[in-house]
């Protein structure tokens, strides 16, 4: 069963932007309703579920610039239906075929499908199926999707609610990127023409170790200043568990070692590389023997670090 959506009277008002909002601020203000509102975070609060639907539903009209330029042209309503104005741009000018002489009063239209009267005029004509020509796809419905990095990687399969009140089953594949849509042919509203697509655009929770760099994966990795001096084992954190590194001898902060096959998925579940980068870090709390120490050390052996190019 598909539950109705009731959408405001203007969906721009329902995300809370102005009408010559740029796409990015309406993509912004979703995202942060998306967040405050999703049934995930307000389990059992039939206000927010039903904000949720609403601003999801907002977001699949204002969110498609085809729809939503109908809609600023009065060609649609709130809820994507075709107003009468979509049909005013006959080849007679004016209204819906009709504010002319001659021509059908635009309220004649009322409680009327058009695909059924231009689908007959065609077949009757002996067109050979160009009715078909008038029938239109279903609407797509929009989804917005927020997982953490290592679901990225390894890929997921989550229930997920929709701008159109369903609930699907979906495969997040390997390598997602951030910013990401991706399409389920098939699964969006019914139509004449066939049904349409379901679009999840996919955002990245920050992580707190690993960041994205372009395509690579990259991570700080703290180092007692023995290690880097001495060289030693550490052990990493990575997407798939921490694993045993050797630090060479001598080694000073922001130098990298390569992780191979740790790192992010590509499209085909290739899996890249985790650069860790060495960050001597001094002891919590301060030592006093490493302080008389490092005294000496100036005193006697004194240096300037030269600056790498």
């Amino acid at each position: 069963m598909v539950e109705d959506v009731a959408l405001a009277q203007d969906p721009y008002l329902e995300l809370g932007v102005s009408r010559n909002a740029s796409a990015a601020e309406i993509r912004k203000a979703f995202h942060k309703l998306a967040k405050k509102h999703h049934p995930d975070v307000n389990k059992g609060d039939k206000a927010s579920e039903e904000k949720f639907k609403r601003m999801s539903a907002a977001f699949d009209l204002l969110g498609d610039p085809e729809k939503r330029a109908k809609f600023d042209a009065g060609e649609i309503d709130a809820d994507g239906r075709e107003t009468m104005r979509a049909y005013g741009q006959g080849p007679f000018g004016g209204g819906a075929y009709g504010d002319q002489a001659g021509g059908f009063r635009s309220g004649a239209f009322e409680g009327v499908d058009l695909n059924d009267i231009l689908g007959e005029m065609f077949s009757n004509r002996g067109g050979g199926g160009r009715a078909g020509g008038f029938a239109s796809r279903g609407a797509d419905v929009r989804a917005h999707l927020d997982i953490d990095l290592e679901e990225a990687i390894n890929g997921a399969k989550m229930r997920l609610p929709f701008s159109d009140g369903r609930v699907l089953d979906v495969t997040i594949p390997k390598g997602v990127a951030d910013g990401q849509t991706l399409r389920l042919k098939g699964q969006g509203a019914p139509g004449r023409a066939g049904p349409g697509d379901a679009l999840i655009e996919i955002g990245i929770r920050p992580h707190p170790v690993f960041r994205r760099e372009g395509d690579q994966l990259v991570m700080d990795l703290p180092v007692s200043v023995p290690d880097a001096v001495l060289g030693g084992k550490v052990q990493a954190e990575t997407p798939d568990g921490p694993v045993t590194l050797n630090v060479p001898k001598h080694s000073n902060s922001g130098r990298t070692l390569r992780l191979k096959g740790r790192g992010l998925s590509d499209g085909q579940g290739r899996r890249g590389d985790l650069l860790a980068r060495l960050v001597v870090t001094l002891p919590e709390p301060p030592d006093p023997e490493l302080e008389k120490f490092a005294e000496t050390w100036r005193t006697e052996r004194p240096y300037t670090p030269r600056r790498r190019s």
